[in-house]
């Protein structure tokens, strides 16, 4: 038979029916193979996603969950041991005063030496012999003593307190005597090492706003004292004290 006669066999037996249900069969196959690709590509990626997430929280770091201030861990700048740095002793020879001898106990005598005022200032500060007295060099410790003022609030351990030899009466305020107001000041002031008031301040005001403070202050700086004694000596010291203003008629 020949091509023709196929070819024409073929169109007489399938018509357009037969063709139409073709096309759907063929369209509705190529739409299944289409939508499992899809599926495929999708699942994968899921399945990829969930492996990694897996593998994410096997190595997730344990977390600790704080309810009280108690729970919180100290701060490293605590826990870290900070570096040791080596420091060299310096060489100084050590005190003679002070130190025991070992001696046996059939010799011990029981005989107590302090060592005097010089002894000790010559132990916490010594001085060098002077140039051209000894071999070597020499070092003259020459320094002038400041006066030192303490701070308001810094503690002095004294022998004596102050003494007040001296108290000026402050000068009663115009606009406290118009209003007719009482009240009482507490004054603060540094006493240096000749009775002197070399600082004076408000330690607690009197709350009445006519002036008692600057009065207070004002005869404060006029007041003499006999100085404070530490070990013999006078030292500068802070003194409170209150001023009382009382109106009178």
């Amino acid at each position: 038979m020949s091509a023709k006669t196929v070819g024409s066999t073929v169109s007489s037996v399938m018509g357009a029916l037969e063709l139409k249900r073709y096309y759907q069969r063929s369209m509705t196959l190529g739409v299944m193979i289409a939508a499992a690709f899809h599926l495929a590509i999708i699942g994968g990626a899921l399945f990829y996603q969930y492996l990694k997430e897996r593998a994410m929280d096997d190595e997730a770091v344990a977390v600790v969950r704080i309810k009280t201030m108690s729970d919180v861990a100290p701060p490293p700048s605590m826990t870290q041991q900070k570096p040791q740095v080596a420091v060299e002793q310096p060489d100084i020879a050590p005190p003679t005063i002070g130190i025991p001898t070992p001696v046996p106990d059939e010799e011990v005598v029981e005989e107590v030496r302090f060592a005097t005022r010089a002894e000790l200032a010559e132990l916490s500060a010594p001085v060098e012999a002077a140039a051209g007295s000894g071999g070597g060099d020499s070092v003259i410790v020459d320094i002038p003593v400041e006066e030192y003022f303490p701070e308001a609030d810094e503690f002095v351990a004294v022998e004596e307190m102050p003494v007040q030899i001296h108290e000026e009466q402050p000068v009663y305020p115009e606009m406290a005597a118009l209003t007719e107001k009482s009240g009482t000041v507490w004054v603060q002031a540094l006493v240096d090492k000749e009775g002197r008031v070399r600082d004076a301040r408000v330690l607690k005001p009197s709350g009445t706003n006519v002036g008692f403070e600057d009065a207070a202050l004002e005869a404060a700086y006029k007041n003499r004292y006999k100085p404070a004694i530490q070990n013999g000596r006078p030292v500068a010291v802070w003194v409170s004290y209150k001023v009382d203003f009382k109106f009178r008629k």
